[in-house]
């Protein structure tokens, strides 16, 4: 079997399942060689990535959460500063506090009402432009895409469109750089800074109740967020905002398309069966790839020795199909009860943003099933050529307005 986790080519069509499989039964802790670094550990059971996400004293966020270390001398290439990800406890605990209120289980109950309002503005807009008894849109751009979009707009105090426009940035960030021209990734982070440095000018001059306003005015340690800390914040607000609740509405609905019984069973009590469905979808499409951790320490992990200063690889799609942890891993289960999956993370790093995901998750398929019907896929997914972060980039989709 030949294991390559690094090329695009790996991930063209979802994640590479087969290579997971055979990693997980013959080295869950696997060394992988990498082109232009040292290589890393690549850690594929759900016990094992478990521990290592939670154990932040062995496994740091520093320098970096993705594969490839940052070049020397340049921290995270942000000069002295640091994105929340890329901190460990305590610096990462003091960090998170300032935006944890926003994203506690209530607060997000609080935003339920307008984000199912989003969720018929965003599938009118669809229905409205379909011409006699067929529409067609591109799913992920049109439908899946603008709900987070909107979303994070709304909670930063920014135009709706402009959240569009932000998308748009995140997904050239995402891209691995060998599918993109030279220097374009750079460049998309240069114009969220650019964008960012005028909500900084518009926030402090006329400060209102959003998120950006609110991180603005804070402190940590005793100070207020200098430019660059606020940047950093809101590259990783927009950029994680979005992730998980596009790339789940658009694998999640060709899942279901490719799974006509299970689609039907959802379908027989949408209301009752979605939560155990959104969780199933959440396991089944694993929107992030993988975490990188380095050790603190010599350690070991699934009897493997690895060295103080190793990169370990956490891949979160391998650990939520792991048979000693889920029965019939292989299996779409909508009806899935036990489904202890880590689609968000765990530990001090599990994603801030899950209750907010689940609720935009629930509306748009909600808003989405129930009001389009007869779905094709007009043209095959183009999946996103990353290895980060998996879900198709374009998906052109016929459907039916729903009679009702």
């Amino acid at each position: 079997m030949k294991i390559d986790l690094l090329s695009p080519a790996s991930f063209a069509d979802g994640q590479p399942h087969a290579q997971y499989r055979w990693l997980r039964e013959h080295a869950p802790v696997r060394w992988h060689d990498e082109p232009n670094g040292p290589g890393f550990w690549a850690v594929t059971r759900h016990p094992d990535v478990w521990a290592v996400d939670r154990d932040f004293q062995a496994f740091s966020s520093e320098p970096s959460i993705l594969i490839p270390d940052p070049p020397p001398g340049e921290g995270q290439g942000f000069g002295p500063y640091k994105m929340m990800l890329m901190m460990d406890p305590p610096e990462h605990t003091a960090f998170r506090k300032l935006i944890r209120q926003e994203f506690t289980l209530p607060a997000a109950r609080l935003r339920e009402d307008r984000i199912q309002a989003l969720a018929r503005q965003i599938v009118d807009a669809v229905i409205g432009r379909s011409s006699g008894s067929w529409g067609e849109c591109d799913f992920v751009a049109e439908v899946a895409g603008e709900m987070p979009s909107f979303v994070i707009a709304e909670l930063m105090g920014l135009p709706l469109e402009d959240g569009r426009e932000l998308y748009k940035l995140t997904e050239t960030i995402h891209t691995a750089p060998e599918a993109l021209p030279p220097g374009a990734g750079g460049a998309a982070v240069a114009k969220m800074f650019e964008y960012g440095q005028g909500v900084i000018a518009e926030k402090r001059a006329r400060p209102a109740d959003d998120l950006a306003s609110k991180l603005l005015a804070c402190e940590v340690d005793g100070r207020r967020l200098e430019d660059m800390e606020f940047l950093l914040f809101f590259l990783l607000l927009v950029d994680a905002g979005g992730d998980t609740t596009r790339n789940l509405l658009s694998g999640g609905l060709l899942a279901l398309m490719e799974h006509p019984d299970q689609f039907a069973w959802l379908m027989a009590d949408l209301p009752a069966r979605l939560p155990s469905a959104r969780e199933e979808l959440l396991r089944w499409t694993s929107p992030v790839i993988y975490m990188r951790r380095t050790a603190r320490k010599d350690v070991e992990l699934a009897g493997q020795p690895i060295r103080e200063g190793d990169k370990v690889v956490m891949y979160f799609g391998a650990a939520n199909r792991d048979p000693e942890v889920f029965e019939a891993p292989e299996t779409l289960d909508l009806a899935r009860a036990d489904n202890p999956h880590i689609a968000f993370g765990t530990g001090p790093h599990g994603c801030l943003g899950q209750h907010i995901a689940r609720i935009e998750i629930d509306a748009m398929l909600t808003e989405v099933l129930t009001r389009m019907t007869g779905f094709e896929v007009a043209a095959e997914p183009e999946w996103l050529p990353s290895n980060f972060i998996s879900g198709p980039k374009t998906m052109p989709l016929r459907f039916r307005a729903a009679q009702h």
